[in-house]
């Protein structure tokens, strides 16, 4: 079955070329430990990531990091009519054009750092589909160094909500690698000890597959860590109809205190003169209990809270602005100046003490 799918798979057939060992020894290429690079060897492991995005025959395919270029000869030979690939280090370049000379008219190469690469610029606009049609022909694809992983999949789900960046073609469909630990977190459903922001962020816009684990052996050099390939598919509904930035804080609210109930997390949100009143308005109006713990609190139910607290926020201007960790600022100020003040009364008394002294 494995062998029927890579024969299927391979529609383009690349050149002579030399193995990505060679193109490491040749262009004396090291992984860097501050970028957290491991370079992917094992052409099978390669081929088994790209099997995960599906049928790439003629499509339209970025991938990210692609360093000496593995990956990419994977996503080649499975007939992808358009492959650019984004990297940020220069000393993959020379290797990446021997890659895209052998595949003429193939590949493009951009050097530059994804994080605040144009994406919606690097594909034509008529691949776009509506959003509630099927995917585009556009895929996301990458090996993603551990640094980067994180801030890139909150900056696409970000995306993904918005429509913009990648997404304004549709549905584009992501196929990433994580440390094994952020894969379990991405798809780990309501209850489970892995359960968290992520867990909730991804699920109410995606349908998330955590697809295989890569044992850390595979890679050089080693990492500590095994890895998780995981595949994203933007809901056609998300499961929350509010806008990200409202969603995140009502998350990450209820996260920052992960062992207690909810309420502890949620009254954060407001300040304190009506901490009590909000907090038992916004429980009460999404029907949650108290004493769950944010581990336990379903999609629904978080939608239930986005929406109760987005109702609070119209009712009360300036909430959606309001920050308890300013406000725990401007307290510490004011007591750490009533000290000073005092400091300064107390030495101004002992210095006319002092004088009195003389007289």
């Amino acid at each position: 079955m494995e062998m029927a799918a890579t024969q299927k798979l391979a529609c383009f057939r690349l050149p002579p070329l030399p193995t990505i060992k060679e193109i490491i020894k040749l262009y004396n290429l090291r992984a860097e430990k501050q970028l957290s690079q491991n370079f992917l060897l094992d052409m099978r492991l390669t081929d088994k990531i790209v099997r995960q995005a599906g049928n790439l025959k003629d499509a339209h395919v970025c991938e990210v990091g692609p360093g000496p270029g593995g990956l990419t000869r994977s996503i080649l030979k499975a007939g992808a009519a358009d492959v650019l690939v984004v990297e940020k280090d220069t000393r993959f370049i020379p290797g990446l054009q021997l890659l895209s000379e052998a595949a003429p008219g193939k590949m493009r190469i951009a050097h530059g750092d994804i994080l605040t690469y144009r994406l919606e610029r690097g594909f034509p606009a008529h691949i776009a589909q509506t959003w509630e049609d099927v995917p585009p022909n556009l895929h996301i694809i990458g090996n993603l160094p551990f640094s980067v992983s994180t801030p890139l999949i909150i900056k696409w789900l970000e995306q993904m909500s918005n429509r913009t960046g990648c997404f304004m073609f549709g549905r584009t469909r992501l196929t990433l690698t994580f440390q094994k630990e952020v894969a379990e977190r991405l798809t780990a459903s309501t209850g489970s000890r892995q359960r968290s922001r992520l867990s909730v962020m991804a699920q109410y816009l995606c349908t998330v597959k955590n697809c295989f684990t890569i044992p850390g052996c595979a890679f050089v050099p080693k990492p500590n860590v095994d890895v998780g390939v995981v595949h994203f598919t933007p809901l056609a509904q998300p499961q929350i109809q509010q806008p990200f930035k409202l969603v995140e804080r009502i998350v990450k609210n209820t996260f920052q205190f992960r062992r207690k109930h909810c309420r502890r997390g949620l009254e954060m949100l407001f300040p304190e003169s009506r901490r009590q009143e909000l907090t038992e308005e916004l429980l009460r109006s999404a029907d949650v209990d108290p004493t769950l713990r944010p581990t336990e609190i379903s999609i629904s139910e978080f939608r239930a809270l986005a929406n109760a607290y987005s109702k609070l926020c119209e009712e009360n201007q300036g909430l959606i602005d309001y920050d308890f960790r300013e406000e725990l600022k401007l307290r510490h100020q004011a007591k750490r100046q009533l000290e000073n003040n005092r400091k300064g009364l107390n030495l101004h008394t002992t210095a006319e003490e002092n004088v009195n002294d003389y007289h």
